[in-house]
């Protein structure tokens, strides 16, 4: 997720009560929800869930301990309790995000039966009932007890204690429970009790509630329906993490108030059940209607938090191998364990596992790891002890995706929730506002363990295209988020969740590099063991991590350091943003500013005065230099100088370690581009990965001219790296700066200026196309950046990437089994359709009409726009609004048309007849958003009236509003963009 917006709006005083009207009405409406949700009918101990009858759960497993005994209706031990919501309550705790620290949980016996039966898939609603009885320690006297809970039905709430160790249970005292309400906005549930608990003494909370399943979201307990050997199925799956343990039992639903966990599923016999932890054993039961049920139990699981409890039931098959002495279980759909799906899957695990095991010298401490392959899983995945829960999508292998990225996604995935196995499940951060020591640590290992598996793709070129690239993009000094942060910050629990968010992982990840970077490799991993070790089953902040490592720093001499390791990482984990540095080769001097989207440091509301510590390791005409530290704004290093006239040039931010862009002055980037272009390869990949990188944002951004930039790419016929060219790429044939700004001169200039340099590129890939496909399997840079090079090759008009494109368009519809490699199977079939006619079309929709898998039935239905014929994309559209909804699924196939070349005239031509029905089939919102596409390239206020007055009798008053707006920002951008885009064509002029 990303980052929230901030905006703020202005309403008059007659919308303001129109407002407090509905918001009254609204607090209404949530009192009548909560009371249904929150109703909490007292019964005695013995009567469960409906009114003591035999379908009632039995006593959870666990240290042996006996339910409470039958006690007679006594009014004076027992008294009626009902829920009530706590309105008109003074302000108290419970308006409060975070637990009072009076209970500290240590033991949960859970239970939990959904009642999912394999011959009831239809119903319309699913429900689970369960029980769960918490062993709490009182740390402050109290007579209130808060937990977390969330759209549960509380059916019995009991406190029992003080609990004398040593006697049995007949001897245990009883605290009643006078009240039990629901405090909605935190998420509490209250109990309200007749006396205090007493310091120092243990009691035991039992609760018997009972909650939905979700079938529309993926949280809490939820339910898949999925299609297997042909039949319609179910499974139920949870998600905790990171505030949903409250959405499917009591809890103390906070990351460091961990437990230990009994956990007994009851589950239809035709599934099986699956936990935290290892099976216990298994019992029958059966219940009024006389249907049997599987009581499946757990061993006891380590101390963990809440958001790591797990459970699954399901009919799947599974695969499985023995790690260390420790079994893995990989579980998938009986066809995807039957056909292999879950084999690389399966041969990745264990050695993940072993790999960390040795790095950090710390075992794996549970007995056995079960990996589940979930229908539909919106988190992606989930890294639960003992019990990883992935997205079918990434975890299982198809034959056909050897030729994809697919093997390497997998890969970083599975390695991530196993880096989790240490970072987040043995140590856990002490709460939500430090994820990132789970989240950011977890992705750093990824490219460790990917060049682990495979020893030619190089960490930097790797960490840079998954991570470094994407967060750089969006960071910026203005952004509202920082990696770590303050816990006053947070209010709501919605908050949390907004954290899993580009920075907690990218930038975390990138925090984690530059400190080994700095450091190095064998100093940084020995701080990690000793945070690890140290923090075993319990928790930490980022200040713990910070001591461990400047523990590390002390026990040796080598390594000198201009601050603490707190002071040096706070100064990035604790703002926003990151610094551009630049070098002036002349002078040596050294000066870092904030960097600011469009350069708008001068405008006098936009201020950020911090600093930060600076690391950079550089090298110097190919020899690495000695590290040094920008501890301030600006500092000078005449070991940096350079003359005009040798030829020495500098590199700032050694393999991109940094979390940092690099600037020059124009001597310094004048010597980088002499490098280029005397000796290229002098300069490593990543580094003119770097150079690419960091000019065009830094020229996009106004640090530096356009000029500057495409300078860098003069030298790039002698480049063959398609990691490169991709940087190149999508930084200069861009849609925007192309084709959107109505500038006719650059498209025959960036055409000739680019045939020139791609010339050894393109041959390089398109004899392997040709010849050996199967060669890039393996070659994960290459796939994920083929696309743009052929697409970018058949777009100028490269008359050997069509030739290819026909060959593989005409070969596969000739002969299906002849498959189009992926990488460039979007490309291909685009040109298929442009370069043919009506038939390669019909084609391609009998195709799409019999396909059902999403992804490639997205890529037909924008191949199919790709048409240069009027008539076809006219056709295309009627068919689209005409049809049955069902044929393409949500995909708006008007939006799709409009966005092509000829599609954007046939497309707003089609609207003027048709745009009730386009509104009826896509809703009145896909006009705005058609308004958009079609306007694109407008660039003054004529064409902005022009186009409202076209759209005006489409729109509803408020869009049109919204829509004025924003034209006129679509105006400023492309009147920004044609002022680059004359400048880019008259640099072409001057180098073609």
């Amino acid at each position: 997720m990303g980052p929230p917006s901030s905006s703020g709006f202005y309403v008059s005083r007659a919308a303001a009560l129109l407002l407090a009207g509905l918001a009254a009405a609204l607090l209404l409406a949530l009192a009548v929800l909560a009371a249904l949700y929150g109703r909490c009918a007292r019964v005695a101990p013995s009567e469960l869930h409906h009114g003591g009858d035999q379908d009632a759960a039995p006593s959870p497993p666990g240290e042996q301990k006996e339910s409470p005994p039958t006690r007679q209706s006594d009014p004076t031990l027992e008294p009626t309790v009902t829920a009530t919501l706590g309105k008109g309550r003074p302000f108290g705790p419970w308006d409060q995000l975070r637990l009072p620290r009076w209970l500290v949980p240590l033991h949960y016996e859970l239970e939990l039966w959904p009642r999912l039966k394999p011959d009831e898939l239809s119903a319309p609603a699913l429900s689970f009932t369960g029980r769960v009885n918490i062993t709490v320690r009182c740390a402050v006297a109290t007579a209130r007890l808060l937990l977390h809970s969330l759209f549960l039905d509380c059916e019995r709430a009991e406190v029992r204690g003080p609990l004398s160790s040593g006697t049995g249970d007949a001897t245990v005292g009883h605290v009643p429970v006078e009240d039990v309400w629901f405090a909605l906005e935190m998420e509490y549930m209250v109990l309200e009790l007749r006396e205090a608990l007493q310091p120092g003494s243990l009691y035991e909370l039992q609760l018997s509630f009972s909650g939905p399943v979700y079938q529309d979201k993926r949280e809490g307990l939820f339910l898949n329906i999925y299609m297997d050997q042909g039949a319609r199925r179910a499974l139920l799956a949870s998600q905790m993490e990171p505030t949903f343990a409250r959405n499917v039992f009591p809890c103390f639903d906070e990351p460091a108030l961990k437990a230990t966990f009994n956990i007994t599923i009851i589950h239809h016999p035709s599934y099986v059940a699956l936990s935290n932890m290892p099976k216990l054993g298994q019992s029958e039961k059966e219940d009024l209607s006389g249907s049997k049920w599987t009581v499946t139990t757990f061993y006891t699981t380590p101390y963990m938090p809440t958001y790591l409890v797990a459970f699954a039931i399901c009919d799947y098959d599974h695969v499985n191998r023995t790690e260390r002495g420790k079994e893995i279980r990989i579980w998938a759909r009986k066809d995807a364990i039957a056909n292999g799906h879950a084999d690389f899957a399966l041969n990745i695990t264990g050695p993940t596992f072993s790999f960390l095991e040795d790095l950090f010298n710390i075992s794996y401490p549970l007995p056995k790891t079960d990996v589940i392959a979930l229908p539909t899983f919106d988190d992606r995945a989930m890294e639960n002890w003992g019990l990883l829960m992935f997205d079918e999508s990434l975890l299982l292998l198809q034959p056909d995706d050897q030729l994809t990225e697919k093997k390497t996604v997998i890969s970083c995935i599975v390695s991530h929730e196993i880096g989790h196995q240490w970072f987040g499940n043995l140590v856990t951060m002490s709460w939500w506002n430090n994820i990132w020591l789970n989240e950011g640590f977890a992705s750093y290992f990824e490219s460790r363990v990917i060049n682990y598996f495979n020893s030619k793709l190089s960490r930097n070129e790797i960490f840079f295209s998954d991570i470094l690239h994407d967060v750089l993009k969006e960071d910026h000094a203005l952004v509202s988020r920082a990696v770590s942060m303050k816990m006053e910050n947070f209010t709501e629990t919605n908050e949390i969740n907004e954290l899993f968010d580009l920075f907690t992982y990218n930038k975390g990840a990138s925090m984690a590099r530059m400190l080994s970077g700095f450091l190095n490799e064998n100093l940084f991993i020995s701080a990690l063991k000793s945070y690890l070790e140290t923090f075993s089953y319990s928790n930490a902040e980022q200040d713990d991590l910070w001591r461990h490592f400047q523990m590390a720093i002390d026990d040796q001499s080598q390594i000198v350091l201009p601050a603490t390791i707190k002071i040096i990482m706070d100064s990035w984990t604790h703002q926003s943003g990151f610094p551009v540095v630049t070098l002036n080769v002349s002078t040596g001097i050294v000066k870092q500013e904030p960097f600011y989207r469009e350069n708008v440091k001068n405008q006098t509301l936009l201020t950020h005065n911090a600093t930060w510590i600076v690391p950079i390791l550089w090298i110097k005409s190919g020899t690495t230099q000695s590290l040094v530290w920008l501890d301030k704004s600006s500092k000078v290093f005449p070991e940096m100088q350079v003359s005009d006239f040798d030829h020495d040039w500098v590199i700032l931010n050694l393999n991109m370690t940094g979390y940092y862009r690099v600037n020059y002055d124009k001597l310094g980037w004048k010597k980088l581009n002499q490098q280029l272009e005397e000796d290229p390869k002098a300069i490593p990949v990543i580094h003119r990965l770097q150079l690419i990188d960091d000019a065009f944002s830094l020229s996009k951004n106004n640090y530096i001219e356009i000029e500057t930039a495409l300078d860098l790419t003069k030298y790039l016929a002698e480049e063959d790296e398609i990691i490169v060219w991709h940087a190149v790429l999508v930084n200069l044939v861009t849609r925007d700066l192309v084709f959107d700004v109505n500038n006719y001169d650059i498209y025959p200039l960036l055409k000739k200026y680019l045939f020139k340099r791609l010339t050894s590129v393109w041959n390089i890939y398109s004899t392997i196309i040709r010849e050996n496909v199967a060669a890039l399997q393996d070659d994960y840079l290459a796939l994920i950046s083929l696309r743009k090079l052929f697409e970018t090759a058949c777009l100028l008009g490269l008359e050997d990437c069509l030739q290819l494109s026909r060959e593989l368009f005409k070969n596969w519809v000739n002969h299906p089994e002849n498959e189009i490699p992926y990488p460039i199977r979007t490309v291909i079939l685009c040109y298929g359709i442009a370069l043919g006619s009506d038939k390669e079309w019909n084609f391609l929709l009998n195709i799409y009409t019999n396909n059902t898998k999403e992804e490639e039935k997205i890529q037909l239905a924008y191949a199919m726009s790709c048409s240069k014929d009027p008539w076809i994309l006219n056709r295309y559209m009627d068919y689209a609004i005409t049809t049955s909804p069902f044929i393409f699924n949500e995909t708006n196939i008007i939006e799709i048309v409009a966005a092509s070349e000829v599609g954007q005239y046939v497309a707003k031509e089609f609207l003027v007849n048709n745009w009730q029905a386009v509104s009826e089939r896509y809703g009145t919102q896909s006009l705005v958003t058609l308004l958009y596409i079609i306007g694109r390239s407008i660039s003054t206020d004529l064409q902005i009236i022009e186009l409202q007055q076209f759209f005006s009798p489409m729109l509803e008053e408020h869009q049109r509003l919204t829509v004025h707006a924003k034209l006129q920002t679509i105006k400023n951008k492309n009147l920004k963009n044609k002022n680059q885009s004359a400048r880019i064509a008259a640099w072409l002029r001057k180098n073609t």
